[in-house]
């Protein structure tokens, strides 16, 4: 099964807030996105090159509350916009989820415009190992976020987990990047891009 690392999400109280602390770190403006009436949230991206992108999430204010948990552990959120979960994209969401650690979700058929997924959401919103573990994507037709973002020269460079159990989620990450590392400590991810101004962390 081919697995890949699709985009990073950037949670926020409000969008707003979310896009203001990227284009301030990173020194590029992001590109508009949309809604996700099923979730009640909505976004704002940013491309990584081909393949990969950035989204900045957060709570729809106008949008009505689901009748579940948000993804992403969003009702719950709190503190400065940060790096919260990363995503990881598969050929065969039914058989990774079958793979995963238990509690890594039940797949959600989405769409909008000509996107077409299905997304592994946990019941509880919260992803494993306290979001350390990625959400699974799979992806339908040709259409793909990153295709239709201006590439504004960012890309992904390093992705640097810590958790207390680093040696259970690092044996249960279900994909080999060699930008992707797992340390032992507190609960935390830190995402390092080169961009045009050089070397930039959230």
């Amino acid at each position: 099964m081919m697995l890949h690392l699709d985009h990073l999400a950037f949670a926020a109280g409000s969008l707003g807030q979310g896009v203001a602390a990227v284009e301030a770190a990173l020194g590029v403006t992001l590109a508009p996105g949309g809604a996700h009436p099923a979730m009640g949230t909505h976004n704002r991206l940013l491309s990584l090159g081909p393949g990969e992108y950035l989204e900045v999430i957060a709570v729809n204010p106008q949008a009505p509350a689901p009748d579940r948990p948000r993804w992403f552990d969003l009702d719950r959120f709190a503190g400065p916009p940060r790096v919260t979960n990363w995503i990881v994209r598969c050929d065969d969401l039914a058989a990774a989820v079958a793979t995963a650690p238990t509690g890594t979700g039940v797949p959600m058929p989405l769409t909008r415009g000509d996107l077409s997924w299905t997304m592994a959401v946990p019941v509880n919103g919260r992803l494993p190992f306290d979001g350390g573990f990625p959400a699974l994507i799979q992806w339908f037709g040709a259409a793909h976020p990153a295709q239709r973002l201006p590439d504004v020269g960012v890309r992904l460079t390093a992705l640097h987990l810590t958790h207390p159990e680093a040696d259970a989620l690092r044996a249960a990450l279900p994909l080999s990047d060699t930008r992707v590392t797992v340390s032992a400590g507190p609960i935390g991810l830190r995402a390092t891009f080169s961009t045009p101004k050089g070397l930039r962390v959230l």
